[in-house]
């Protein structure tokens, strides 16, 4: 490969390198690597759905004094916590991630999730289990930067955006295992009360033990590796790969040069470069991805974490029964992503995400019309949310899809991260609380009703923002979308700090 000779900002030379290792994962078939990756990595987002659901349903539990006699204040506390965990972890793993790897923090973050989260099933006071809820948290969270990260990068681009959608939306077939071992785990007639609890903390951890023997078998990112100055290892992990599709029957054509990229490995990002990045040159792009997470974090978390509320004060749903409504609204959630996400491909990113952030945004304000003048029961409300969330529920995963996608390869993982926790503090901190007065006692619909009309002119204002400032990213290449900080022909169209070293 030719070589050539680059200045960088702290005075350092390095030599760039023409690399194909882009275009030699992109022009993949579909294979059973590729199935290994979504089984060693999409664990992820089940993992979150599991133990939100889990503390969700043993809250009232907690509370007997045959457990930790917790009050409804701590139960709330041990949800805030992991959701600032999950923040912490977002935000510092972020920046880890695009330091030294993909394999090395999807390992680390999923070995803190695992021992963190199996501690807190032998606790023993309110403040242990805040300790094990908060770092179970951070790991949870660094799990999303390095996973979402790793699954573009090794996933073609032809099928990047089904993929990602797909795993993003399996948060609901975690919660759905988490409600349906509660029944079982918390129900006093088979285990005793201060055991099923416990048992239901350590299921993820499990399933976790599993995952990290399978995630031993997957490489590191080859695209992070070109950039950071390592090319003979990334094409050894691309001719790696190459060699098991051909072992499957598949016929691989040769990569043309035309479509190599040269890049002069300098993987290190300064924040001040990040915030140069972010906010000067893909202004639009920051703006969108904003907009998308944070509408779609208050929809849903306005709606998840008041459902009950609404089932029991204005249906009169016994509490002990709110729980089986549960599983078809997490039905349609799940279904929305895996059915319609190859959509996101065919069609394309901004017609399917304007198309299922609007058309959600407007069956959601048709039943706060049908809730106000009294026209429903709780089956029917359950039943307009299932279809308001199989649509929301694949635009929701589009929002995580399009952050990963949209910003430079460099600063991937801070770019999910920085979005993931404004996304939220500003759903999980926010919308429960204003719906939860929204819905007070349950005697006057008025006031939860104009929090659904809000809520729907929120996820409308997030379809036309994501038109109108959304990127067609539908199979391309994730260097066309935005080219790599150390690409040389980016630095010398746009001088940044990085310039051709004079004669080389």
């Amino acid at each position: 490969m030719a070589a050539k000779a680059v200045v960088h900002e702290r005075g350092e030379q390095t030599r760039s390198v023409r690399s194909l290792v882009p275009a030699r994962m992109d022009r993949l078939p579909w294979t059973r690597f590729h199935w290994l990756v979504i089984a060693g990595l999409g664990v992820s987002w089940i993992l979150d759905g599991l133990e939100i659901q889990i503390v969700a349903l043993v809250g009232t539990v907690l509370q007997d004094k045959g457990t930790l006699h917790l009050s409804a204040g701590d139960v709330g506390i041990l949800g805030s916590v992991y959701l600032a965990g999950e923040v912490a972890g977002a935000l510092v793993f972020g920046r880890i991630t695009d330091l030294i790897g993909r394999k090395r923090m999807f390992m680390v973050c999923l070995g803190v999730y695992l021992v963190a989260s199996g501690l807190g099933a032998l606790s023993f006071s309110l403040w242990f289990l805040l300790i094990c809820r908060f770092v179970a948290g951070t790991g949870i969270g660094g799990e999303y930067t390095a996973i979402n990260s790793a699954i573009d990068e090794l996933i073609p681009s032809h099928y990047r955006g089904r993929v990602d959608i797909a795993v993003n939306g399996t948060y609901w077939a975690g919660a759905m295992v988490g409600a349906g071992a509660s029944i079982f785990l918390l129900n006093p007639h088979l285990l005793p009360i201060n055991l099923g609890w416990r048992l239901g903390f350590l299921i993820g951890p499990a399933a976790g033990l599993v995952i990290i023997y399978l995630r031993r078998t997957l490489p590191e990112s080859p695209r992070w590796l070109m950039t950071h100055g390592r090319q003979e290892e990334a094409d050894r992990i691309v001719d790696e790969i190459e060699e098991r599709v051909r072992r499957q029957g598949a016929h691989l054509e040769p990569v043309s040069e035309d479509r190599a990229i040269e890049v002069s490995g300098v993987g290190v990002v300064s924040y001040v470069q990040i915030a140069r990045t972010m906010l000067r040159e893909y202004p639009r792009r920051s703006f969108l991805g904003f907009s998308m997470m944070v509408t779609q974090a208050f929809l849903y978390n306005a709606i998840f974490f008041t459902y009950a509320l609404v089932l029991t004060n204005f249906y009169k749903v016994p509490s002990s029964e709110t729980a089986y409504y549960f599983f078809p609204f997490a039905a349609g959630n799940l279904l929305g992503p895996l059915t319609i996400g190859h959509l996101f491909d065919t069609i394309g990113r901004r017609r399917m995400i304007m198309f299922t952030y609007c058309s959600s945004a407007v069956i959601l304000a048709v039943s706060g019309f049908l809730f106000h003048q009294g026209m429903l029961n709780a089956v029917t409300q359950t039943a307009l949310w299932c279809v308001i969330f199989f649509l929301a529920s694949a635009g929701a995963s589009s929002a995580y899809l399009t952050v990963s996608e949209i910003f430079p390869l460099e600063l991937r993982g801070q770019a999910i991260s920085f979005f993931f926790a404004i996304s939220q503090l500003a759903g999980g901190v926010a919308a429960p609380a204003i719906f939860g007065a929204l819905i007070g006692s349950g005697n006057n619909p008025g006031p939860l009703t104009i929090g659904y009309v809000a809520g729907a002119v929120v996820m409308f204002a997030g379809g036309l923002i994501a038109w109108f400032c959304g990127v067609d990213a539908e199979r391309r290449a994730l260097e066309d979308i935005a080219a790599p900080l150390s690409a040389v022909s980016r630095t010398e169209q746009r001088p940044r700090g990085v310039v051709v070293a004079p004669g080389a």
